[in-house]
């Protein structure tokens, strides 16, 4: 990854790079940012910037002994730290034990989430943390000389996910790491990271992408026409990760609107329907639904839960009229267009609640089924409400 692959963030490459001419390089920084904004590709260029031997002014040369080894992610000065699930029976304990899958899932695309990551380790039901362990390996690297370059970078992609013995153990490196020896945090919730490890580290705010580079970006990687690189655009709301979802049309996107039509309607239609026998079966389908969802993973759970909040806002912005304040893609459209006035200022607080807490509920490990069926059964009262007097 070099700047120049980056989409926008013109500023913060130019301060990347003005920091690495001029040798003022924070020894420790927190880049934060939403899913698909670029934090990772900026780590990764500034890594790249940092170890070239023959850079220029505003990138790295691409063709250096340094260069053609950051290519490939092998670069022995450049370490990497993200989430896995240990496995005893393969022998996977920490990092390193995983840099073969993180090569390639990093190399395929700089641009990538938490959850595609899971897909890609074939873990999704479970969750992914940095362990313990990984500390006493972090420790032994950085306290080594570099072996080609003057520096030792250390990626960590995020550190939210640090067990907290793990985060405890790396806060004096963090504070005064070995000479040229700096550290890339990578954040998506840094309000999740200990405040001595933020009070530590320089912290570098990464805004969404702007439409107007995002339209080009999509134009280029999936010879868009300008008309549907500009919808993408705008529901993507500046995250390149949602703009592939959004013209690649996931599969797990589908089922989670599949899902989500399916409550509403099963839920409503329970709440309207007198006759015993059918509410009867409406009921059972609804339990079926819950059933389902609780074999799944709790990522996944969770996934869905923050999808249909997702949905339920948009839903609730529809009735405003106002089509430019909604990020929907072509599925979501067609339902949300009838779906949109049963959700309104009488229910939307209590529906948003009742899916918030029930995503809390499946984070302490409250028995799935019941979490699910509960908030079926909530769901069909709160539905109701929009129709009361």
């Amino acid at each position: 990854m070099f700047f120049r692959d980056i989409i926008g963030q013109d500023l913060i490459k130019e301060r990347m790079i003005q920091s690495v001419q001029t040798g003022e390089i924070p020894h420790a920084q927190l880049i934060t940012g939403k899913e698909g904004v670029g934090k990772y590709a900026l780590a990764l260029a500034l890594a790249r910037y940092l170890n070239c031997t023959k850079r220029s002014e505003s990138d790295a040369c691409g063709v250096c002994p340094s260069c053609v080894k950051v290519s490939k992610l092998i670069h022995p000065d450049i370490h990497f730290a993200f989430p896995i699930v240990t496995d005893s029976k393969k022998g996977k304990f920490v990092c390193d034990d995983y840099l073969p899958e993180w090569r390639k899932f990093v190399l395929n695309d700089a641009y990538f989430t938490y959850q595609q990551w899971l897909r890609y380790l074939g873990e999704t039901n479970k969750q992914a943390i940095i362990y313990c362990g990984e500390s006493e390996q972090i420790l032994h690297k950085l306290n080594l000389k570099p072996f080609e370059s003057d520096y030792k970078t250390l990626i960590i992609w995020l550190p939210e996910k640090m067990n907290i013995e793990c985060a405890n153990k790396l806060l004096k490196i963090i504070e005064e790491p070995p000479e040229k020896t700096f550290l890339l945090l990578i954040s998506e919730q840094p309000d999740g990271i200990l405040s001595t490890i933020q009070s530590r580290s320089q912290r570098i705010n990464v805004k969404a992408i702007l439409p107007e580079k995002m339209e080009i970006a999509l134009q280029s990687r999936f010879s868009l026409a300008e008309s549907d690189a500009h919808a993408v655009a705008h529901i993507a709301a500046g995250s390149m990760t949602q703009a592939k979802e959004v013209v690649e049309q996931s599969a797990e996107n589908s089922y989670l609107l599949e899902r989500f039509v399916l409550l509403m309607r099963g839920a409503y239609s329970v709440g309207v329907i007198r006759d015993p026998a059918k509410k009867s079966v409406g009921l059972r389908n609804l339990k079926e639904w819950s059933e389902e969802l609780a074999k799944y993973g709790r990522e996944r759970q969770k996934a869905f839960f923050a999808y249909c909040q997702h949905m339920l806002r948009e839903n609730f912005v529809m009735n405003q009229k106002q089509p430019q304040l909604n990020y929907l893609t072509p599925g979501e459209d067609a339902f949300s267009s009838r779906f949109h006035i049963f959700v309104s200022e009488k229910n939307i607080v209590g529906l948003m609640n009742e899916f918030g807490l029930a995503e809390a509920h499946i984070s302490q490990n409250v028995n799935p089924k019941m979490v699910f069926f509960d908030l079926a059964l909530k769901t069909i009262v709160w539905l109701l409400q929009n129709n009361a007097e």
